[in-house]
């Protein structure tokens, strides 16, 4: 079986062609700056031909469109509509409904799959939805202190997100370790960011909340922050809902605090030099972690293994220093030199660390291809 992963972004479309259930990676690319200056593809339906032409035909990974048994998606947020289905009329409706939680993902996506409905009609499309991973999660982590009606009219409550990043980091651990009774505690560190407490491969807690812009503080969404310093803004400034919904989704995060780039390899080189706000911003990011890692050992009552993933995850030793000092009391020791020297994944714990710290590559395709299959293997049977 042959499978399309298509990663959307807002202006981007990565892919990967996989053959299943072997993983195999048959074809991989990508399309930058869609409908943008200085991009060659001015939709997506203009990238997705791009996409086929270069899969598609004599001596190419598919001699044949009808060799492709589906497209998955690893799509963002339909309130309590998860888990991993057929893109349909009703998907899409929830995605819309849903798209001021995940403005910066929902869009795009909805884009994305409408056109490969008209490029592609006949090839099943399936989105796996990243609140998928947290269907276990107990109510009472999941129910916000607000009038219960809000949750059971309007889907108001904690949903999680970044779950396919988390399930391939915990069952990766479990190979490693060779264990599945794991207490694991998985970091996804990119220009989105989040923490998962996983028991035995099952997540029991997520640091998001209701929407990609919550938790940890991310490349320039805000993360946490009390909703009545959000109302005072408001009325001091005068903003609209939207208005304001813009700044904490676009103008915020990392980038917010240092007034410039919230990327963290600018942050390091900028604080390097000298720049409090990019320092700053980087204690905040690091502060924020250690939090969620502290409340997470308590949830899951110790820990067996710490994971970094993510391209902050896998790059950068400085911040995952930061992030592991002083946890050798909770049985997390980290080995500098290893920390130093990782490429790919490794073990960067000491020898003598009760609980193992690894960095695992963020590997969403294949949890993406292996939902996708069993959705397009279900309706065959």
């Amino acid at each position: 079986m042959r499978i399309l992963v298509a990663n959307i972004g807002s202006t981007s479309f990565k892919y990967r062609l996989l053959e299943m259930p072997g993983v195999s990676v048959l074809a991989q690319g990508r399309v930058e700056r869609i409908g943008q200056p200085g991009g060659d593809c001015p939709d997506y339906d203009a990238a997705i031909s791009r996409c086929r032409g270069e899969i598609v035909g004599k001596g190419k990974p598919l001699e044949a469109l009808s060799e492709l048994s589906a497209v998955g998606f690893k799509a963002v947020h339909a309130g309590p509509l998860g888990g991993a289905r057929v893109v349909d009329d009703e998907v899409l409706a929830a995605m819309e409904e849903f798209s001021f939680q995940a403005p910066a993902h929902n869009p795009p996506y909805i884009a994305a799959m409408r056109a490969f409905q008209r490029s592609v009609p006949e090839v099943p499309l399936v989105a796996l939805f990243e609140t998928a991973f947290y269907g276990e999660v107990a109510e009472a982590v999941t129910t916000y202190a607000v009038p219960y009606e809000w949750k059971a009219d309007l889907g108001i409550r904690r949903y999680g997100f970044h779950g396919a990043s988390h399930r391939a980091a915990s069952e990766k651990a479990q190979e490693l370790l060779k264990r599945n009774d794991l207490r694991h505690i998985s970091c996804h560190l990119g220009g989105s960011s989040s923490l998962a407490a996983i028991r035995n491969g099952v997540a029991v807690d997520c640091s998001f909340g209701m929407s990609p812009q919550s938790g940890l503080p991310h490349n320039n969404r805000t993360g946490d922050i009390d909703v009545f310093a959000v109302f005072q803004v408001m009325k001091q400034k005068g903003y609209g809902v939207d208005e304001v919904a813009k700044i904490l989704a676009s103008q915020s995060g990392l980038a917010g605090i240092s007034g410039g780039s919230g990327d963290v390899r600018d942050l390091s080189e900028a604080a390097a030099g000298g720049d409090a706000r990019a320092r700053l911003a980087l204690d905040v990011f690091v502060d924020a972690i250690r939090r969620y890692v502290g409340a997470f050992l308590v949830r899951l009552g110790g820990v067996d293994v710490l994971t970094f993933s993510g391209g902050i995850g896998e790059n950068s030793p400085e911040i995952r220093k930061a992030v592991c000092q002083g946890l050798g009391p909770f049985g997390l020791e980290l080995d500098a030199s290893r920390n130093q020297a990782v490429s790919g994944e490794a073990t960067i714990s000491t020898d003598r660390s009760p609980a193992r710290i690894l960095v695992i590559p963020a590997d969403e395709e294949r949890i993406v291809a292996r939902a996708t299959a069993e959705v397009v293997q279900a309706q065959v049977t």
